[in-house]
């Protein structure tokens, strides 16, 4: 199996400019572009990826490259590209990769509907599976992030990916995402974590990205199954206190993160319904990371 890795940078460069098929959990992305930037992010962060075969069929057609006109020099600016046409406005050069991680989330979440998709991370351990809904500002990708570099599988930093057949978890181990303040954090938790290029001042503010685990991509084929559903909340100085959640209001706060509830009508809410029977649901209050692991760990024992 050929890996992104496994690619020289000329080649990797060469691959990606007339587009190069990245296989990503249950979806397969044809990703170009000539920009270097983002070559280099791509080789750093999605090294253990497996490189699919150009001659099968992909989800999606990505592309990321500098805009025509006077932008594409003086103050420039770039362009995501989706099946030969742009959904977004166009971002400023330095922001080209994490306008690529971005769109990519995009391509899952206002297509593939025969999955039920939820914005929230999840990570296993001892086969056991931990969903973390989280609005802005919860700490959700700090914790996830914390979790992954201590030994936990990630199965997605930003989709839950839930089969309508079984309620099984479909792994989407992308890099995970880390804003502002949790960028620096995770660099002194882990010295051996791998980032790509930060980008500052987006509309996120300032965005860097974290490279999953190599047993996170190793087992992209192995689904998991839900047992908890968390929701965090980082606040300074607060202790660490694990709550259960009424499954009533756990079931509400689930449904206004899924990205299909409402178009999937009737089996999104039976779907949603199933998991939350399934599930402990519980509130996660925290400031500090090592307090955090332990309880975390204590849940799945």
């Amino acid at each position: 199996m050929l890996t992104l890795g496994a690619l020289g940078p000329d080649e990797c460069r060469a691959r990606l400019a007339r587009g190069l098929t990245l296989d990503v959990g249950p979806f397969r992305y044809r990703v170009q572009t000539g920009l270097p930037s983002v070559a280099e992010n791509l080789a750093t962060l999605y090294g253990d990826f497996p490189i699919g075969d150009d001659a099968g069929l992909r989800d999606f057609h990505v592309r990321v490259d500098p805009v025509t006109g006077v932008r594409r020099y003086w103050r420039a600016q770039v362009n995501f590209w989706f099946d030969g046409w742009t959904p977004f406005r166009p971002l400023q050069a330095d922001h080209a990769f994490a306008m690529l991680e971005w769109g990519m989330n995009w391509c899952v979440a206002a297509h593939a509907h025969h999955y039920l998709l939820l914005h929230a991370a999840v990570l296993e351990r001892n086969g056991r599976c931990v969903i973390l809904p989280g609005d802005p500002g919860a700490g959700k990708s700090t914790l996830t992030a914390a979790l992954m570099l201590s030994g936990w599988r990630l199965l997605s930093d930003e989709l839950t990916v839930i089969d309508r057949d079984d309620g099984s978890l479909l792994p989407l181990a992308r890099p995970v995402s880390l804003k502002n303040q949790s960028i620096d954090v995770i660099r002194a938790f882990d010295e051996r974590a791998v980032f790509g290029t930060l980008a500052a001042d987006t509309h996120k503010g300032s965005v860097c990205h974290l490279r999953p685990t190599p047993l996170s991509v190793a087992r992209a084929g192995e689904r998991g199954q839900a047992a908890h559903i968390v929701f965090p909340r980082w606040r300074a100085g607060a202790p660490t206190r694990l709550l259960p959640r009424p499954k009533a209001d756990a079931f509400m706060h689930v449904a206004t993160h899924a990205f299909n509830y409402s178009l999937l009508g009737r089996l999104g809410f039976e779907m949603t319904a199933a998991l939350i029977d399934r599930c402990d649901c519980w509130d996660f209050g925290y400031s500090q990371l090592p307090e955090a692991l332990r309880r975390f760990e204590e849940l799945v024992a």
